[in-house]
């Protein structure tokens, strides 16, 4: 045993020794980025194919409960037989509830109809034009691609459905009415990467029917990719039932306020891709300070986003005031990768006829939204001040009644 610990010391002393000699260069620190690179990617690899896996096994399961008819065939009870039995074949595994079989079931026959079909070759078209675009691990799932997948049997799990969690899938098919809204769902989850309580959120506000742009002039003054990916960017009205001010009264220092003390919700309701660059920026422009409200940057864009508010409705001159901050991230901030600045305008309200002729003449792409659901908290009085105010009102009445009895 001392040999043994003489030998280990002395290994310990010599691997100190070596440390101590190394001489790491630019090489070995981008060699083990790379190894550390690697190993993230199989990371999510290995992930992602064990939920694809997953959920393959859950729509054949749903699929065969369907084609076998389980239920004439060996009774109603047969769900909850089948729960029974294979949690005594597997007692450590999860997911073999009775009702959970039900959801497989009720899952393959949501999108099963022979109206779906073509449906579904759609969504997976758009799916493999996204990954084209965006290199991401799910492109990693399987051997087949998508069209060859789609033209397996009914059994086989249809490729975009793989690149979520099965409890992103219960909530699509319990909230969504037919499977165009669940299509929508399940690929914005892919390209936002909305954990299952953000799609809760996003199917709430029912953004599959309501999220559409507000005026803009970005077809005019974008090329066409990312003039489409703005599109979808910038909504046409922003809940910032989140955010609260004191008074009904309030002026865009307060709005300001209100956002930026939760800068985390204005993240998520902005949407994914959003950076925060900063409030009131500062630039100086021919010896002038300006200032500009709320500053983001778009990751997938790869642009400046430059949001200024108004508490207020629409007036054609803020249109003028939000092009020459465009402009001056441009000419100050923009760098030569970036795509050109763009502009938004959050407003109370505004008329769209207003909007669209106040961007006529102009090469900034900018828009145009409102916004909704500010809380108004006009300040009550605390305990204390309450407490005072009730011994003054007593000691009126007091003195009040001796006025009375006096006379």
């Amino acid at each position: 045993m001392s040999m043994l610990i003489a030998f280990s010391g002395e290994r310990k002393m010599v691997a100190e020794n070596n440390i101590q000699s190394l001489h790491l260069d630019e090489d070995y620190s981008l060699w083990l980025a790379e190894l550390k690179s690697r190993y993230h990617n199989a990371q999510l690899k290995a992930a992602v194919k064990v939920n694809s896996e997953k959920l393959q096994y859950n729509w054949q399961l749903g699929a065969e409960l369907v084609m076998k008819k389980a239920e004439e065939r060996w009774g109603a009870a047969i769900v909850e037989q089948l729960s029974k039995d294979l949690k005594n074949a597997f007692p450590n595994a999860e997911g073999f509830t009775a009702r959970n079989l039900w959801n497989m079931k009720q899952w393959y026959l949501f999108y099963s109809n022979p109206e779906c079909e073509q449906k579904l070759k759609q969504a997976v078209s758009q799916f493999e034009e996204y990954t084209n675009t965006h290199p991401y691990a799910i492109r990693q799932i399987g051997s087949l691609n998508a069209e060859e997948k789609l033209k397996q049997p009914v059994s086989v799990l249809p490729t975009p459905f793989a690149c979520i969690g099965w409890g992103h899938h219960i909530s699509i098919i319990q909230k969504c009415k037919d499977i165009d809204e669940a299509l929508y769902y399940i690929l914005k989850t892919i390209e936002n990467n909305w954990s299952r309580e953000a799609l809760k959120r996003a199917i709430s506000a029912d953004i599959y029917h309501t999220q559409t742009a507000g005026p803009n002039n970005f077809k005019a003054t974008l090329v066409k990719p990312q003039a489409g990916l703005l599109q979808e960017i910038v909504k046409a009205n922003y809940d910032f039932s989140w955010a609260e001010v004191e008074h009904a009264s309030y002026d865009e220092q307060e709005l300001e306020n209100a956002l930026s003390d939760n800068i985390t919700q204005m993240l998520l309701e902005l949407g994914n891709g959003f950076a925060f660059m900063g409030r009131q920026r500062e630039f100086v422009v021919s010896g002038k300070t300006r200032r500009i409200d709320l500053l983001f940057y778009h990751i997938r864009a790869h642009c400046y986003v430059v949001v200024e508010l108004k508490a207020k409705p629409f007036e054609p001159e803020f249109v003028s005031k939000l092009n020459f901050y465009v402009s001056t991230v441009n000419h100050l901030l923009r760098q030569p990768e970036d795509n050109p600045t763009i502009g938004l305008l959050i407003c109370s309200s505004m008329d769209e006829t207003e909007v669209q002729w106040s961007f006529e003449g102009l090469q900034s792409p900018l828009g145009v939204a409102t916004y909704s659901g500010i809380k108004v908290s006009e300040l009550l009085p605390t305990a204390e001040q309450i407490k005072l105010r009730i011994k003054r009102l007593r000691a009126e009445i007091t003195a009040l009644n001796r006025l009375n009895r006096g006379k």
